[in-house]
């Protein structure tokens, strides 16, 4: 890529903010740069979910401005390179998504063009990936282990098939915020609340893999139906709910301290 697509790939917020919070948006942006033609993609492609979360960044900016707490996200499509896989992932740059077919990802890998792999990685997975490295760090320096919620959005519908769910939780074997997520939404039998579906939390490398798992500190990823986060009615609504459910887990003991609970994925398990 050249020098003229060097843009930010990630946006901060409130980073000296509430540090016992942190906020992350992976999949925040369709953004794609300019000298690589939306990656062969007709223009309505990339407004779609296979290019970015929408709504996602707007409920994630809302939580950070109600706590006054860190919030990083992504500034680029996850169509262009996914932050939120690890970097052995087959998927880290998709060829094919819900159908549509991403000519100029065709040969993007480590195996064919590796060079053009490599500056998707070093211009934009890794800066992202590094920002959230550096606002942990930021916390841990101040004797702070962060509670950390990811904020995505998902399809009301996959391939046909209706998805019921308002909202869900997805986990690994952490469930420190997952429990604080499940006891709140009892309180709500109107909405229709999933585990770790319509996609489950168990990805290994994943960004919460990478900065919750493998640092001990209490962490959920957050789905949202796209229906449900459209205006910013759903947006105030949600940002609202997850402020409540935050504000319960930092109450709770044991929730903002570093604990090894593992992964599914790790050979030997324990909780330290």
């Amino acid at each position: 890529m050249s020098a003229a697509s060097k843009v930010p790939a990630f946006l901060t917020r409130h980073l000296d903010g509430d540090r016992r919070f942190l906020i992350l948006c992976d999949h925040a942006s369709n953004y794609i740069p300019p000298e690589l033609n939306g990656l062969g993609l007709a223009p309505d492609e990339l407004t779609r979910h296979i290019a970015y979360d929408p709504g996602a960044l707007p409920v994630a900016l809302r939580i950070s401005e109600a706590l006054g707490c860190p919030l990083v996200a992504s500034q680029f499509s996850r169509l262009l390179i996914d932050p939120n896989r690890g970097l052995d992932d087959p998927t880290l740059v998709m060829k094919l998504s819900d159908g549509a077919i991403i000519p100029a990802n065709a040969k993007v890998d480590p195996f064919q063009d590796k060079a053009q792999w490599q500056a998707r990685v070093e211009q934009f997975y890794r800066p992202y990936d590094q920002a959230i490295a550096a606002a942990i760090a930021a916390a841990k320096a101040d004797g702070i282990a962060p509670i950390i919620m990811a904020i995505h959005s998902f399809t009301p519908v996959w391939r046909g098939q209706p998805r019921p769910w308002h909202t869900a939780v997805l986990w690994d074997k952490d469930d420190r915020l997952k429990l604080v997520v499940d006891a709140y939404m009892a309180g709500f039998p109107d909405i229709c609340y999933g585990d770790n579906t319509p996609y489950s939390g168990r990805l290994k490398n994943d960004c919460l893999y990478r900065h919750g798992t493998r640092q001990g500190l209490a962490h959920a990823l957050i789905e949202l139906r796209q229906d449900e986060v459209g205006d910013e009615a759903g947006q105030h609504k949600w940002a609202t709910h997850m402020v409540a459910i935050l504000q319960r887990a930092v109450r709770l003991e044991g929730l903002g301290v570093v604990a090894h609970y593992g992964s599914v994925h790790d050979a030997a398990t324990s909780k330290d």
